[in-house]
């Protein structure tokens, strides 16, 4: 008997419209597949459809026997427009056919190849307009894309020019073909009956329509006014004749093709290009691969039509590019009757019987990341599956982003040619980075997606210059004799009577630490005769300073470079021959975190040696911080005092650091914040524990639009300072709580500058109050003293018992500025001594499938007496704020994916689980849990999953404990506690290490069917869990009379670690 088709429950006459977000509607789609499974029902529009998501459904309605195109939805709306257009046609109808047999040799590779010149006038444009931009323009990608292509349609098919290029707004036909879109689709998910009740919707579509329609007609009227033999796609619509019937397309025929051509021809390309470049940013090595390609194919020449088919790493990050991110992301089909006439037709080897005719929408996005096909890296950027080889074995119809059998994409050959011309000019010409180098992609979606709010920088190679440029694009001068741009005179934008010599400070940074220390760096530099220009790694690639000092300084993210380095990184791993480098002098600092052993200061390494070893000279020994000791800023003096202004040949002491020139202003207020982050809603914030323990609370957020995230996931807060901080600031320095300051342009401070900002903004929001002060803060304290008596008893904090007095107490300069009120420190030099506030990471406690709107958190607050006084308090900056806001508060946070693979695994039905956690490590696994009981709930069957929590007492501080055990019972889930203040109630264990022994047994054989290992909480629980899972595995091993070294146990650790074992801890 036929299985019922799972799906959400519907509303009276609105059906499932509110499981859909009409603005991603397709992350909407993403979600339910992971909720109910691999085919699900909606009632949309009053029509039941079906989805489907894997591969081996998409296989089988591919049958073009069983199976054909329906025009339905939107699409069945946008005919409003274009009527019958080979996009819209219903299967069968006379003009499709028509069109179809006279345009398709339009689209035959001779006709292609002979656009190409026309592609490369276009391309060269762009090539042009991003010359003159200069590096540090930012980019609109989608919006000069869309030009782009636009313009490459217009002129192959129809010799028309645009001239998108030339103007400030985009040809009046982009607003009107996504206003036709975006209407359509909301008109296929409404009631039919609204549409009548939105006149002014109605008014605007029919003017779109309008607008489409006349620019088609413009361009057929001129061709017939000036006919010509060029061999385009309009001269074959206006004389082409049918070869079976002998009929011409129709005039109304002609003009809805033209504005399908339009529409299709750049909408789907241009979105596939952005796409492309967002991921190639993304991914460095992916970027220099295909960069290096294009090098060694085609040189500094101009790029020709035989390149095209000698560029197939450039082909595979395309197909790899339409694999995660279709821009026409759904096919829609439906079943024929079947042999018989039955309008009962079965699917899926008779699991589930549908109706003939009836719409089923692919979800190309989910079929594409099918694991069953492509992996457990289902969600990685990975091209080298998508090489001709590995991409010719691929099964059959696992890789459908162009449509399906007769009704697929007819003017594919006319895209990919295109989009491999486009890629190939832009690598040759420039290096791009991201605006933001934390930019996570957002869709914007209309038929088609695309990124949203994706902006980059473009610049120039080998310091080309955008005139010798356009000679570079037509002439091949790399044989000549031509002076190249690199050979030009370069006027100093200093002035000819500034003596300062010029200095490269280049950071890597995604908390601000390195930043504020290049930042620091930049001032003090100032003071001993340098000019400091401060710039992110990723704008150096190709062209590092070689004449001046260059101080890199950069962190390691897990082993990995931070997001504003990952290309340089990338790059100088890459780099060629010994002498590369040569004439470049340098330096490195580096950052990092002691907890994570095996990949300490790695980065910051690797850069240091790297260019050592390609023929750069050291100026200093690297010298090397550790954030997790608290102290990473005045080791950073110290590394500067006695290595890199010794090896500079400079002399002088903290007095040449120069702070930040500033107007104060107490008359006017206004208020900017932060823009790396966005607007969530507190929806309730509750305590979670009982008297006697540490307090923990749980918050609720509403998501700012379109912000969207996976189980495993982490949400970043940028937080306030205490008002009872801000207040002890602004008593220190004699302001009232409306003062107004102004930071001059030019100060290298990661304050906002140039403009009136108010003092508590500038202390709540920008910088870090409660950072323990540096030795040279403490001089610079002392140095502003007017006794001598209080300079002495000020400077001894910075002497012998510094860790004593200063890191072990936390003490920060504000702290000292209290405590010696004589001390006459200007507020600028107070405020440069301040790093900038930095987000704060939490896991988040929830899932997606659960609210996709909404995103929980799960934190400790941490509030305990201040070893400076006993009158003071230390409050943790974000605890303390999260704690502190209420329902209908404003907050600003990011999501930020979750590294490696502290996922839910993608075969939930095969995989089973077990995840360790103990106080508020239970966060993200609160998340799996919750994602489980709702697949559960929808009738998914999965893998079992075990989960260990360590807490004290089950009436105290047991977190979600009552939740919990309800999902236990639904069969989400299996519990076992340690409780360390009342083990006897856990098997006699204390901690969940303990636990895992007593569950051993189980566990191993959890483990030996393939069940994937996760830790979160403190260093103590992910060393203890580390180390009880590799004695388990030795007392396996000796259970079957074998052996194993220490060595050779370590080993088969770090085998599983990154695979099948995933930690996330924290200090």
């Amino acid at each position: 008997m036929a299985e019922p088709i799972p799906g959400p429950p519907g509303l009276p006459l609105l059906g499932n419209l509110n499981d859909i977000d009409p603005g991603d509607s397709m992350s909407s789609l993403s979600r339910l597949a992971d909720t109910y499974g691999p085919i699900f029902k909606l009632n949309l529009g009053g029509e039941d459809k079906l989805f489907i998501s894997t591969h081996e459904l998409m296989n089988e309605v591919c049958d073009e026997k069983r199976f054909s195109k329906t025009v339905s939805g939107p699409l069945a709306q946008i005919r409003n427009g274009v009527e019958d257009g080979l996009f819209t046609a219903y299967p069968g109808e006379h003009n499709w056919e028509i069109a179809h047999r006279v345009l398709m040799p339009a689209f035959g590779p001779i006709s292609i190849r002979g656009m190409f010149d026309e592609m490369h006038d276009i391309a060269s444009q762009l090539v042009i307009k991003w010359a003159r931009f200069g590096p540090k323009e930012k980019i609109n990608v989608t919006d000069d894309f869309t030009r782009l292509t636009l313009d490459s349609i217009a002129l192959c098919a129809m010799d028309t020019r645009f001239n998108s290029f030339y103007h400030e707004d985009m040809h009046p036909f982009v607003d009107a073909m996504v206003g036709l879109l975006q209407e359509s689709g909301a008109r296929a998910r409404r009631p039919a009956v609204a549409t009548y009740f939105m006149r002014s919707a109605q008014q605007k579509y029919d003017a779109d329509i309008a607008l489409l329609k006349q620019v088609a007609k413009e361009v057929v009227a001129e061709r017939k006014a000036n006919p010509n033999d060029k061999k385009d796609l309009l001269n074959a619509m206006i004389k082409g004749r049918d070869p079976k019937t002998g009929e011409g397309l129709t005039e109304a025929s002609i003009l809805n093709n033209m504005i399908t051509f339009l529409i299709a021809g750049h909408e789907t390309t241009s979105g596939l290009l952005s796409f492309l470049f967002y991921n190639l940013i993304k991914h460095p090595a992916a970027y220099q691969a295909a960069q290096r390609q294009v090098d060694e194919v085609v040189g500094r020449g101009p790029i020709k039509v035989d390149h095209m088919s000698k560029l197939p790493y450039i082909e595979a990050c395309l197909r790899e590019t339409l694999r995660l991110t279709p821009t026409a992301p759904a096919i829609t089909v439906q079943a024929l009757p079947d042999a018989s006439g039955s309008n009962t037709v079965s699917i899926a080897g008779g699991k589930y019987e549908i109706k003939a005719g009836q719409p089923i929408i692919c979800i190309l996005p989910k079929i594409h990341r099918d694991p069953a096909v492509y992996g457990d890296d289902t969600e990685s950027f990975t091209p080298e599956r998508m090489l001709d080889e590995p991409f010719s074995k691929l099964p059959n119809n696992s890789w459908k982003p162009f449509g399906n059998g007769m009704r697929g994409c007819i003017g594919r050959p006319f895209a990919w040619q295109e989009a491999i011309l486009t890629t190939a000019m832009l690598l040759q010409q420039f290096n791009f980075r991201f605006d933001d180098p934390s930019y996570q992609l957002h869709i914007k979606q209309t038929l088609t997606i695309k990124p949203k709010d994706f902006f980059m920088h473009a610049t120039l190679r080998e310091n080309v210059d955008p005139v010798y440029l356009e000679k570079l694009l037509h002439v091949d001068v790399s044989k000549d004799g031509s002076a190249t741009g690199k050979d030009r005179k370069i006027e100093s934008s200093m002035s000819p009577g500034l003596p300062k010599k010029p200095m490269h400070i280049l950071y890597g940074s995604n908390s601000g630490t390195c930043e504020a220390l290049a930042q620091n760096l930049a001032r003090v530099a100032s003071g001993r005769g340098f000019h400091a220009q401060v710039e992110p790694l990723d704008s150096a690639v190709g062209k590092v300073p070689k004449d001046q000092p260059v101080v890199m300084i950069a962190s390691s993210y897990e082993g990995q470079p931070p997001d504003n380095a990952a290309h340089f990184f990338e790059w100088l791993q890459n780099l060629q021959g010994r002498n590369e480098l040569q004439g470049v002098k340098y330096t490195t600092y580096g950052c990092g975190n002691h907890d994570w052993v095996s990949t300490f200061h790695r980065v910051p390494t690797l850069l240091h040696s790297g260019f050592e070893s390609h023929g750069a000279t050291k100026i200093a020994e690297i010298g090397l911080g550790d954030v997790a000791a608290g102290d990473i800023f005045n080791d950073f003096d110290k590394w500067q005092d006695e290595q890199l202004w010794p090896a500079l040949g400079e002399k002088g002491d903290a007095e040449d650091e120069s702070g930040i020139e500033i107007e104060v202003d107490t008359d006017s207020r206004r208020s900017r914040l932060r823009q790396d982050v966005k607007e969530a809603v507190v929806v309730s914030n509750k305590l979670l524990t009982a008297e006697g323990v540490p307090e923990k609370r749980h918050i609720v957020l509403k998501l700012p639009s379109g912000m969207t995230y996976k189980a495993g996931d982490y949400l970043a807060v940028l937080p306030m300072n205490n008002q009872k901080n801000i207040r002890r600031v602004l008593k220190w320095a004699n302001l009232p709580w409306d003062a107004m300051l102004t930071i001059k342009t030019g100060a290298n401070t990661t304050l906002p500058t140039g403009h009136p900002i108010s003092a508590t903004d500038v202390l709540g929001a920008y910088v870090e109050l409660s950072q323990p002060a540096t030795r040279k803060n403490i001089a610079r304290i002392a140095a502003s003293a007017p006794d001598e008596a209080v300079r002495s008893k000020i400077m001894a904090l910075a002497g012998k018992d510094f860790e004593k007095e200063i890191l072990a107490k936390r003490r920060s300069p504000l702290d000292i500025l209290e405590e010696y009120r004589s001390a006459a420190l200007p507020l600028g030099d107070f405020l440069a001594m301040l790093p900038p506030m930095r987000i704060r990471q939490y896991s988040i406690s929830s899932s997606p499938l659960a609210d996709p709107t909404t995103a929980t958190l799960t934190w400790a607050v941490l509030d305990t007496p201040s070893k400076v006084a006993d009158s003071k308090r230390f409050l943790g900056v974000a605890s303390n704020y999260l704690s502190s806001v209420e329902e209908g508060d404003r907050i600003h946070v990011a999501v930020k994916p979750s590294h490696g693979v502290f996922h839910p695994p993608n075969d939930i039905e095969n995989t089973p689980v077990i995840m360790f956690c103990a106080g508020t490590g239970l966060a993200p696994f609160r998340g799996f849990v919750q994602e489980r009981a709702m697949q559960i709930q929808a009738g998914r069957k999965l893998a079992p999953a075990y989960l260990f929590i360590g807490c004290t007492h089950p009436e105290k501080d047991a977190l979600f404990k009552d939740e919990l055990t309800q999902w236990e019972k639904e069969g989400a889930v299996k519990l076992f506690y340690a409780y360390s203040k009342v083990s006897e109630l856990s098997k006699g264990c204390k901690h969940v290490q303990d636990r895992l022994w007593a569950e051993k047994e189980s566990m191993v054989e959890v483990f030996n069917k393939g069940a994937k290992l996760y830790v979160c909480g403190s260093s103590m629980v992910g060393e203890g869990v580390a180390s009880m899972t590799k004695r388990i595995y030795q007392d396996s091993v000796e259970a079957n009379g074998g052996s194993k070294s220490d060595e050779e146990i370590e080993s088969w650790f770090q085998g599983i670690k990154g695979e099948r074992y995933a930690s996330d801890v924290f200090a």
